[in-house]
């Protein structure tokens, strides 16, 4: 049985927020603003949040405490917990809860340790005097293992991942919290302050930096009526705020009962609000803007994503500001990323922690070098076959699809088979706020009609689940490649084809593991008298 407790609720709180703050508030917001109409973008953003993403911060805030009552701290049991006796099948819907974190883990952890390389290579200047070809051939060289840098430097985040983890809730995942959240705040802000105030001639840029501030924000109206835009911001609101995930409820399990979690979800969802629209949409647009101008920047966004962008060109455009100061924005932008990375990565090991010790009986120690080993072995394909396309499989069906779909059946669960009526006490039970009554109707229909409907729009629309199940893309491009008989290119993607589905096969099979460890944990329960 876990005896863990979170040490403050300034802890608690911070902790939750590095659980939501992660990299994507940096890198995929202020993409997919200006892919989805700009300042238009945050019409449906906003509106998603309040009716899908704060309605999940109360529901498994809740479902945690409430597991947590009756000595559960993992995603499976404490969906068991809550569904009638009879429905003992909920228990596997819980399974996404520590898959999905595993599995985002593996090649999360790698993409942390990225940034802590930059840091380094930023402080001692290895970018100083480089072409903005060079920079990004730099990125290029190091994914494609042209060292063995990538390779100590991610094993090195993993260990210190585990160390932390070993150390526990208040020893260990809170002081991180605690050191990292307001670190990242600070890098934000000296990098934000920099960005708006670029002017145009200061050091070679062409544009201000506002100018990037009004590309990103200026409305597109006509935008608001496109599906895909909505599909966007739903999107965005569960990479932003990790539900669907199961590390807040696992969070939340350490909670007595009598505990607030309406104010603390309201809390940590704003605070990570207000780091993803105030600060992450003040640096990396505003800057490249400033130095590369609009139409670049566009086209090289288009994919959704801002790697490119934080990785390729912005060490390059740090050094116009010479070479001190370059330095300085180099430490702080991927200092940030880190503590950013970090805090998320942590919240990824604690369910798996939780499961291991309250149903296995393993020490602190051994369930966190357990999951550390783990991340390791499964972590190892998205390292060395990145090139293959391993790294965004895992990042598409774990980072993704598993988000969706396993919060569209908890808050199922929650509102119809648990009851509205016991979770709208659940949720308001030792609040330290008074829950507007509209969020009842909201998470018991408005909620579930989105989810089923961000879930259906992603299976069926182009390039969406069904599309990538059957790996339509890449094989249009084999057939273009047969049609001009370019042997290489038709080797390229066969080879590329083979390690996708290989990726997919180890997902299954990390999946089906759990679900059986599951199997084994209830039979254990039911041997001990504790079903």
């Amino acid at each position: 049985m876990s005896k863990e407790s979170w040490g403050s609720r300034v802890g608690l709180v911070l902790a939750m927020a590095g659980n939501a703050v992660g990299l994507g508030n940096f890198l995929r917001f202020p993409a997919q603003a200006i892919n989805n109409g700009g300042g238009a973008f945050i019409i449906p953003y906003l509106v998603c949040f309040l009716l899908m993403g704060l309605p999940l911060l109360f529901v498994e805030w809740s479902m945690g405490r409430f597991g947590g009552q009756y000595g559960d701290h993992s995603t499976p049991f404490i969906l068991n917990s809550m569904a009638p006796k009879k429905q003992r099948l909920w228990k596997y819907v819980g399974v996404f809860g520590i898959f999905t974190n595993l599995a985002v883990a593996a090649y999360y952890c790698y993409l942390e340790s990225w940034t802590l390389s930059y840091v380094w290579h930023s402080i001692s200047g290895s970018f100083h005097g480089q072409t903005q070809a060079q920079v990004a051939s730099f990125f290029d060289q190091y994914v494609a293992l042209g060292s063995s840098e990538p390779i100590i430097f991610w094993v090195f985040c993993l260990l210190l991942n585990t160390w932390i983890l070993s150390r526990g809730l208040s020893g260990g995942v809170e002081i991180a919290s605690k050191v990292g959240m307001p670190l990242l705040i600070f890098f934000g802000i000296f990098l934000a302050v920099r960005g708006v105030t670029l002017t145009a001639g200061e050091a070679g840029a062409v544009n201000d930096g506002t100018a990037g501030l009004n590309f990103l924000w200026t409305p597109q109206f006509e935008s608001i009526w496109n599906f895909r835009v909505w599909l966007a911001a739903a999107g965005q609101i569960f990479f932003t705020l990790s539900v669907g995930m199961g590390s807040i409820q696992c969070y939340a399990s350490y909670l007595r009962s009598r505990d607030d979690v309406a104010l603390n979800a309201m809390s940590a969802g704003w605070m990570n609000e207000f780091v993803e629209v105030c600060l992450g949409g003040a640096i990396l647009i505003p800057i490249a803007v400033g130095y590369l101008g609009i139409d670049q920047v566009r086209e090289m966004v288009a994919g959704g994503s801002g790697f490119g962008l934080g990785f390729q060109t912005l060490p390059y455009l740090f050094q116009q500001w010479g070479t001190v100061l370059a330095a300085l924005a180099g430490m702080a932008w991927f200092g940030l990323l880190f503590f950013a990375g970090v805090t998320s990565s942590l919240a990824m090991g604690t369910p798996c922690m939780g499961f291991l010790r309250d149903e296995f009986g393993w020490s602190r120690e051994r369930s966190a070098w357990a999951f550390g080993l783990t991340v390791l072995v499964l972590g190892a394909p998205t390292v060395l076959f990145y090139q293959y396309g391993v790294f965004g499989e895992y990042d598409y069906w774990a980072g993704t699809v598993s988000l969706v779909v396993f919060a569209m059946l908890e808050i199922i669960l929650f509102a119809w088979v648990f009851g509205m009526g016991k979770g709208w006490a659940e949720i308001t039970r030792g609040a330290d706020i008074k829950v507007p009554g509209v969020f009842k109707f909201i998470i018991k229909y408005v909620t579930p009609v989105i989810l089923v409907a961000v879930f259906l729009g992603s299976l069926v629309s182009e390039g969406g689940i069904i599309d990538t199940v059957l790996n339509k893309q890449t094989h249009a491009a084999l057939d273009a490649a047969r049609g001009l008989n370019d042997a290489v290119q038709i080797s390229a993607l066969e080879t590329r084809l083979l390690y996708i589905n290989g990726s997919r096969m180890l997902l299954v099979a990390v999946f089906a593991t759990v679900a059986y460890m599951v199997y084994r944990a209830q039979t254990l329960r039911e041997k001990a008298g504790r079903a």
